[in-house]
């Protein structure tokens, strides 16, 4: 499902009502909803909208159960750091509870890091595959998705459910919710806007793309699949409404 809006303020309200309807769907079914934030300025703004009335009131907070789908490895401190920007965002602002904020902490080697936060996933879900209510993504210009960079071996991974990937165009270390968890999910739902990231997102959608040059075509999952996008990432595509 593809949806178009005005401008990133129109499709940044469109992500928090769909967080909302989402929360309360999984309310209905489990009493609790487990969400996988992003990093970005588009999620950024969804945060912000979601941090304020009448989200604030809408959605169980008290029943929510925060994760994240990938995260650099820098301190925690540090402005790149994907869970400093939800906290500041939102986090701080809602009553979540303190031990159902799940961030990925890289503060030892990247691969124990990757180790740890999988041990926490196994912990707080069944099965052979962890199953989250929601799963926000954003699309980068090289069409990667949370830290599933292009031609990297992490793409390839069918076993385990976070992995440490260093991508060599900058050669940070990140975490990263591989492939088969994310398309595990109930939901997921790309964020993408501005006129660079039209070409990219023209060839994922459009196109027929070789998955190990842009990762984002792995995401298929087995729920909903729902792309916001803004009228300037979509001006090149042909179908979109």
């Amino acid at each position: 499902m593809i949806r178009v809006y005005l401008d990133r303020e129109a499709l940044s309200m469109a992500a928090a009502e769909l967080f909302a309807t989402a929360a309360h769907s999984a309310m209905r079914d489990t009493g609790r909803f487990a969400v996988a934030l992003a990093g970005g300025d588009t999620p950024r703004r969804t945060y912000e909208i979601l941090a304020h009335e009448p989200f604030r009131k809408r959605v169980p907070w008290e029943k929510t159960h925060v994760f994240w789908g990938d995260e650099r490895c820098v301190p925690a401190a540090d402005p790149r750091n994907n869970a400093r920007m939800a906290s500041r965002a939102l986090l701080d602002h809602v009553l979540v509870p303190d031990g159902q904020v799940h961030p990925m902490v890289c503060g030892r080697a990247p691969q124990d890091a990757a180790k740890e936060y999988e041990a926490l996933l196994r912990s707080w879900f069944p099965g052979e595959l962890p199953r989250f209510d929601l799963i926000l993504l954003g699309l980068g210009e090289n069409g990667h998705t949370a830290s599933l960079f292009p031609e990297t071996p992490v793409l390839d991974e069918r076993r385990r459910w976070v992995a440490d990937v260093s991508p060599a165009n900058d050669g940070m270390h990140r975490l990263t919710l591989t492939v088969p968890v994310i398309n595990q999910a109930s939901r997921v739902v790309f964020l993408v806007s501005g006129a660079n990231k039209a070409p990219i997102l023209r060839e994922v959608l459009e196109g027929s793309p070789d998955p190990h040059r842009i990762p984002a075509c792995l995401i298929r999952p087995a729920g909903q699949l729902v792309w916001l996008v803004d009228r300037d990432a979509a001006r090149l595509l042909r179908n979109a409404t």
